[in-house]
């Protein structure tokens, strides 16, 4: 890609938006930091990893083993929320027929432990996840508790566009109807049917030549069919009776009034609310009519709000319409206005529609920064390039969400990737401090876990969502439950510290929340320096005290690099300074020649340096 030139550093613009819908912690003087954990991994200890192994050969992780010294290390990190993935009862394998619920087919399960996307009961928890399954709910409300005496805040997944093909919840409060339950399936679609419907056909579970449910193990329940008559839609809007082996094919597309054309059948929301308010937005949706899904989804985070749940992660948000989500946000903040709400969008030309008609606080920043950044992390990218593509969302930075892992995407150590944790180090530095969002890390990043595990349906490089496993860099920092890295190489230690000291500034320092100056330019432009577009500095500046950053992607050292900073972002006028380091590494002498300040710099490979001014 050709990269456009920058704004000169003295007329580099502030990255705030000017008018944010966003409420954080005020006693946090930094930014939000959500540490995602998936909650059925976390605490395993079990060693034993084999592919497609059950419960009790392979183990799982329990919410009692967020335990207060657990907690103590998130927070860390410099975590303001948990994200617990994977929370909401969803469809899995493990027979639980002795404490009421139904039994799952593994025909329309992917793994043995299940896809958390595919939520089977949104008013329980997995049962999995609790000691004692006939009271994982009260388990759950307990480590909510916990977590907030922790000074977290507590994030569930909510997943509004598709839920489990078996959808039956045993514990919705008395008058809630089940999804479906109240459907007419002699239609395709009505506005207030849950599903569509492939009517007259019958649905056929998918076949592919090399997958083998339960990978060949037997189950009184694998016999290639699923009952489900007529067919509904699978959630990634296919609409064949029997479903590719690649669809979504355990899920079921949820009904927003969206008609099969793609017309809308309810009430659109003018442009002119994109500049309003929660409470104007609540209003408006006042005495309308709106799809029974609509109300469904209402009233289960509404539920999850009595409970104490902090906020939620969206799944999918740009799969359902806009105006659902002013209507369910607007009236989640009437509930909470200090709710977190994050959304995975990945269309940039949608951003700006699902931040100010939506009214979601936060969004994925996958497509422009996260990608850019693992090209960069590879080799294969420019600085410059990062340098634009941050540019192009200046109005609204403090709402992207940066990450560089999640769930879905591969370690950084894994050799699809990085192939190393350490290549990791300068990216966290540039991606955490870069901008006001909020900073998201994956459970077991900071210890440099490389997915490699063979564990069935789930690929390697991925730390598997749908088996039971255990993560290995992470079980030996977590050190049979003392999670003090007893039992952690001394790289994994070394990699852990670094990220404690990076993410305790982003937690932390005032001046990440304050105007962000790019000075890649002016020193990629200066003469016989060996900065290049390996390297990255910028500054971050809020009422002329702040931080500047130096990071070196590349594996070799770079010597001798003349370090230039315009005196406008540093706020001072001596003809020396000396900037203190907040990592660990000495400080920095700067020399003042014309309009600039100087510093000779020398960097070892993937080193970054963060010095306050």
């Amino acid at each position: 890609m050709t990269a456009n030139k920058a704004t000169s550093n003295s007329e580099a613009p502030s990255l705030t938006a000017p008018e944010s819908n966003v409420t954080n912690e005020q006693s946090r003087d930094g930014k939000p930091v959500v540490y995602q954990v998936f909650t059925r991994l976390f605490g395993n200890t079990n060693t034993t990893n084999k592919p497609w192994g059950t419960l009790e050969e392979n183990g799982v992780g329990k919410f009692n083993d967020f335990t207060p010294e657990a907690l103590a290390s998130i927070k860390a990190l410099g975590a303001s929320h948990v994200w617990y993935t994977g929370v909401p009862h969803h469809a899995l394998v493990t027979d639980y027929t002795a404490y009421g619920i139904t039994q799952d087919d593994p025909d329309v399960i992917k793994g043995r432990a299940g896809s958390p996307y595919a939520v089977k009961d949104y008013y329980n928890v997995n049962p999995d996840l609790a000691s004692d399954p006939a009271k994982r709910l009260e388990e759950f409300e307990a480590l909510i508790k916990r977590t907030h005496n922790a000074g977290l805040k507590v994030i569930i997944d909510i997943v509004p566009n598709h839920v489990a093909r078996d959808y039956r919840s045993v514990s919705a409060p008395e008058g809630v109807s089940d999804f479906g339950e109240n459907d007419d399936t002699s239609v395709e679609y009505a506005r207030d049917n849950n599903f569509y419907y492939v009517v007259g056909e019958t649905f056929e579970v998918p076949t592919s030549e090399g997958y083998k449910v339960l990978g060949g193990d037997s189950h009184p329940l694998s016999d290639g069919k699923f009952e489900e008559n007529p067919a509904k839609w699978t959630g990634n809007g296919a609409r064949a009776a029997k479903p590719d082996i690649n669809d979504w094919y355990e899920t079921v597309k949820v009904n927003y009034g969206v008609k099969p054309d793609g017309s809308y059948d309810f009430a659109t929301l003018p442009e002119m609310y994109a500049n309003k308010d929660t409470e104007s937005h609540s209003a408006f949706w006042q005495g309308k009519t709106v799809p029974d899904s609509w109300v469904k989804f209402k009233d289960i985070t509404h539920y999850w709000l009595a409970k104490g749940v902090d906020g939620f992660r969206y799944d999918m948000a740009e799969m359902v319409p806009v105006e659902f989500w002013s209507y369910l946000n607007s009236s989640i903040k009437q509930k909470n206005p200090n709710a977190f709400l994050l959304a995975e969008v990945y269309q940039p030309d949608k951003y700006r529609d699902y931040l100010h008609l939506g009214k979601m606080d936060y969004l994925y920043d996958k497509v422009g920064f996260y990608d850019t950044l693992k090209q960069i992390m590879q080799g294969t990218g420019k600085v410059s390039d990062l340098v634009r593509v941050h540019k192009e969302v200046s109005d609204i930075a403090p709402h992207m969400l940066h990450f560089l892992e999640n769930h879905d995407e591969q370690r950084i150590a894994s050799p699809d990737f990085a192939g190393s944790a350490e290549k990791g180090k300068p990216a966290l530095a540039v991606s955490a401090l870069i901008s006001a969002s909020p900073t998201l890390l994956y459970f077991g990043q900071d210890v440099g876990e490389d997915g490699s595990e063979e564990t069935g349906f789930g690929d390697p490089t991925r730390t598997s969502i749908f088996d039971y496993v255990g993560v290995p860099a992470h079980q030996r920092y977590m050190n049979d439950g003392q999670f003090d890295g007893g039992q952690s190489t001394p790289e994994e230690k070394a990699l852990r510290h670094f990220y404690e000291e990076v993410m305790t500034i982003a937690a932390t320092n005032k001046a990440v929340l304050g105007e962000f100056v790019s000075l890649h330019d002016i020193n990629l432009a200066i003469e016989n320096s060996n900065y290049s577009e390996q390297q990255f500095a910028f500054a971050r500046v809020e009422n002329g005290h702040g931080f500047i950053v130096i990071a070196n992607f590349s594996e070799n050292s770079v010597n001798n690099i003349t370090l230039t900073i315009p005196q406008a972002p540093l706020n001072i006028d001596d003809p020396q300074q000396t900037l203190s380091a907040l990592l660990s590494h000495d400080a920095l002498q700067l020399e003042k020649r014309g309009d600039n300040y100087n510093a000779s710099i020398s960097l070892n490979g993937l080193e970054t340096r963060v010095y306050a001014f």
